[in-house]
């Protein structure tokens, strides 16, 4: 993503007919320690993707994965939607808000088909062991099996709306179906606190009185803290079709059980 003229062959000798980047140094935690590989890789790369794109492939159709991470502290009667002004609270938020915009004036410059996807989080057992959920599901397996006696976490209290990655790449490509490209907020309107999602992983693998098995941690809490993110996604509703079909309870449960297995057999 940082070297343009490769991502220009790329796109030349495959002639697209649909990009989506989903390229990004993606995990907000290391955005901090590694500020300017995020705003390259995250946000200039982007850039080289779009020109790259307008150069050889003007005709394919582009879906930008824009974030919730846009939105920071922000908050609008509770929700955030499309017209939520953008305050990003990590280098990985300023670094994908560089993206977003960066999509939006090469869509109005060059009359490009071009999307950005603002999708609030979106899981699955396939997460990054890095990411809180899946730290808290595969935690609660390996205490389960005996390999573990404790997790450790930041912040309980933060609240995130969560959702199902399988439902959220079925609005990515609905973006790109409709007859203008649009931005769109892709979220379920309901948020879970990290303790909750503790709470229910515990629950899923049969384990009671979670809390002596985590520890909160002060050197995993942020620097910048974005405290609540609930997303609005009643334009996709309405435009693409679009409504999530896992609720949090089955996410949760699909997970913890998808490591739990996954520990087993190992």
């Amino acid at each position: 993503m940082t070297d343009p003229i490769s991502l220009m062959h790329a796109v030349k000798d495959s002639q697209p007919e649909e990009i989506y980047n989903l390229a990004a140094q993606s995990y907000v935690g290391a955005s901090w320690r590694q500020p300017h590989l995020t705003t390259a890789v995250t946000g200039v790369g982007a850039l080289n993707m779009i020109e790259a794109t307008r150069e050889y492939a003007n005709k394919a159709k582009f879906y930008q994965a824009s974030t919730s991470e846009l939105f920071g502290n922000s908050n609008t009667n509770g929700t955030q939607n499309e017209n939520t002004p953008f305050e990003p609270r990590s280098p990985y938020g300023f670094a994908k808000l560089y993206a977003f915009h960066a999509i939006k004036n090469y869509r109005e410059s060059y009359n490009m088909f071009a999307c950005n996807g603002i999708l609030f989080n979106h899981e699955s057992e396939r997460r990054g062991m890095e990411f809180v959920t899946r730290k808290v599901t595969n935690g609660v397996a390996m205490i389960k099996h005996g390999l573990a006696k404790e997790i450790k976490l930041g912040n309980l209290d933060s609240k995130r709306d969560w959702g199902f990655a399988g439902d959220y790449v079925e609005a990515m490509w609905l973006m790109l179906q409709q007859q203008k490209p649009e931005d769109f907020v892709i979220a379920t309107g309901q948020t879970h606190s990290v303790r909750e999602l503790v709470e229910k992983s515990f629950n899923c693998a049969g384990i009671k009185d979670w809390e002596q098995y985590v520890i909160v941690d002060p050197n995993l809490v942020r620097p910048a803290e974005v405290f609540t993110l609930k997303g609005d996604a009643s334009k996709a509703n309405n435009i693409l079709g679009w409504k999530p079909k896992m609720t949090f309870d089955q996410l949760v449960e699909s997970m913890v059980k998808s490591d739990i297995d996954r520990l087993g057999k190992a």
